[in-house]
């Protein structure tokens, strides 16, 4: 054990040094495609790192929750990744070129908890009466695996293949919204570039936040009030290029935008 910790301990402080941009191979050296355990071991020793640098952990994401990406890495669950404040952006803002390597944009539903949500069978109801608040978001996702050949280990130690997110105007009309339905567009520059409805993430966003809770209960962990959660992708992802103005449109939800910046 001791070993694999060695093992982990390295890999993980390749994944941070890869974020001055020089991008890393699958990691096939520390691990199999589908080593849960390890990948999560890999997450948890930055966490720890960053968190020890001073950057504050704000809420958690997750992700793969389409059923056809969740077969293209062979695997038959979702992942999570955590949240730090440094990486949310204004609504309306822009992020800089220089802070990505290979980001692509997918349109999701966040929700603020208001109380603490624990437990190893968290349901649908138990999401519900946590939620404080639900706003339309934006998560760019980036890799630090080059030409995003990821596995589900790969994109699991790499924080869930995080890199920053926007979050729109939230309301507090919790239980008014139909979350399942509700259509999504994102528009690049003016144009359609990705469509998509709650029911697309995990057949609704607020199981994506049960799954969450429930599976961070089983490793000893809970969601705390004031948590942001990114229940995951309404629809396909989208290579940014800079210059791009990104424009998400969520039924009830609103709108939340950026503008990937020239430079």
């Amino acid at each position: 054990m001791a070993s694999d910790q060695t093992q982990y301990e390295a890999a993980a402080a390749r994944l941070r040094d890869a974020y001055s941009g020089e991008t890393l191979p699958p990691m096939r050296d520390v691990l199999s495609p589908t080593d849960v355990d390890g990948a999560y071991a890999i997450q948890a020793v930055n966490t720890r790192a960053w968190s020890a640098e001073g950057r504050k952990i704000i809420g958690r994401k997750v992700g793969l929750t389409a059923k056809a990406v969740q077969q293209q890495l062979g695997v038959d669950q979702p992942d999570f990744g955590v949240l730090f404040d440094d990486m949310q952006v204004p609504n309306g803002g822009t992020l800089s070129p220089s802070s990505c390597i290979q980001p692509k944009a997918e349109a999701e539903i966040a929700i603020i908890l208001k109380s603490d949500l624990r437990g190893e069978s968290v349901s649908r109801a138990d999401v519900l009466a946590a939620t404080g608040q639900v706003a339309a978001a934006i998560e760019i996702v980036d890799s630090r695996i080059s030409d995003w050949k990821i596995t589900f280990a790969d994109t699991v130690a790499d924080n869930g293949s995080s890199a920053f997110f926007v979050l729109g105007d939230a309301t507090d009309e919790v239980e008014a919204l139909d979350l399942y339905t509700c259509g999504m567009v994102m528009e690049i520059n003016g144009e359609i570039a990705s469509l998509g409805a709650g029911a697309a993430c995990l057949g609704h966003p607020l199981d994506a936040a049960a799954w969450l809770a429930s599976t961070l209960a089983a490793r000893g962990e809970h969601l705390k009030a004031g948590d942001i959660v990114l229940t995951g992708a309404l629809g396909p992802m989208v290579a940014l290029t800079p210059g791009d103005k990104i424009l998400v449109k969520i039924g009830g939800l609103g709108t939340c935008k950026f503008e990937y910046g020239k430079g």
